[in-house]
């Protein structure tokens, strides 16, 4: 009798975090974190199926070695006490999407820029546009900061998590009194 050869598929660990702001689902391959997002059913979902298709991988609610540190600092992150994470990341996505994300992690903490300054620092400056499209597929939340992008106005425009959400991970950063002393110095 023969039998039949089983091939190992690529395995993405999956755990939820909570956080002040509510819970998060992390994902994780032998790379590093490839998925911190806030419990939304529809994101989460689409989230975990492009990563699927991607790695070839089955999807695994199980700890894995970089969880711990993620919670780690996150939880120092909330507390005030991390500014930068050192996490290993890996960024899925088309090489245009991976190009604005990378802008993302170039961003200061207690920083903003507007989508038309990410646009031009990707040396695109009409696509800005595209880059918020770019920012809202952004699967890892806070690690690659695209709350810290608002609109050239100064509004907080968009962030697929809620405007609530944003607006409290740039107070904790120190970004939103900022805004608020510059516009009231005028």
């Amino acid at each position: 009798m023969r039998y039949k050869k089983f091939e190992t598929k690529n395995i993405i660990y999956t755990t939820v975090i909570d956080t002040p702001l509510g819970d998060m689902v992390a994902g994780a391959i032998k790379e590093g974190i490839c998925m911190l997002a806030f419990v939304h059913p529809l994101h989460i979902d689409a989230h975990l199926t492009k990563l699927k298709d991607v790695f070839d991988a089955e999807v695994i609610a199980c700890e894995n070695p970089y969880f711990e540190t993620l919670r780690e600092q996150l939880k120092e992150y909330f507390e005030g006490k991390r500014k930068d994470f050192t996490l290993p990341l890996k960024l899925v996505g088309t090489p245009f999407q991976v190009s604005v994300w990378k802008e993302l992690l170039k961003i200061p903490y207690g920083q903003t820029i507007s989508y038309k300054t990410q646009a031009t620092a990707i040396n695109m400056p009409k696509s800005y546009r595209a880059v918020a499209n770019a920012n809202g597929q952004n699967m890892i939340d806070i690690l690659v900061p695209c709350h810290r992008v608002i609109g050239h106005d100064g509004k907080l425009n968009g962030y697929g998590a809620g405007i609530e959400k944003k607006e409290f991970l740039l107070r904790l950063e120190g970004a939103m009194a900022y805004k608020f002393r510059k516009s009231c110095s005028r």
